[in-house]
């Protein structure tokens, strides 16, 4: 396979293995992700390009997507979004990026999560959905809007 320079490197300084890409680093994260959570999105299409898993996930079952939202990196969010990877993946206890977004504040991605068809009506390991771990009375009406529209 043959990767952009600056690719290459990032790989080498990160401990991943340039011929095996969803090899998992340090907490479970592979390239993907760990490129994902550091904004690089240069680097989450070239991985997306050359057909890394999406679908792998870190020791605490989060996604590339859910570090993307971590990062507040918009062009990784859309590059993952493009990739095909599961919009309402679950990490271990139950919660998917958009209940992350919703309890963390992050109105513009749990805007951008629902733009792009995210279950608000999922429920967590203890049965809480977006909507029950909202912060702030917009990300609560933007739930509560797309819980009505269903």
């Amino acid at each position: 396979m043959s990767f952009t320079d600056i690719t290459k490197t990032w790989l080498r300084e990160n401990d991943y293995d340039i011929n095996d890409l969803n090899k998992q680093g340090k907490y479970g994260n592979s390239a993907v992700m760990k490129a994902a959570r550091e904004g690089k999105v240069d680097i989450v299409k070239e991985l997306i390009g050359k057909g890394v898993n999406l679908d792998i996930k870190n020791v605490d079952g989060n996604s590339a997507l859910w570090n993307a939202c971590f990062a507040s990196s918009y062009e990784c969010f859309y590059a993952l979004i493009d990739g095909g990877i599961d919009i309402n993946s679950k990490n271990d206890n139950g919660v998917t990026a958009l209940m992350y977004c919703a309890s963390a504040g992050k109105e513009d991605f749990v805007k951008l999560l629902l733009e792009n068809s995210a279950d608000a009506t999922l429920e967590n390991l203890d049965g809480f959905k977006a909507i029950d771990l909202a912060v702030t009375p917009k990300i609560f009406k933007m739930l509560k809007n797309a819980t009505l529209s269903r």
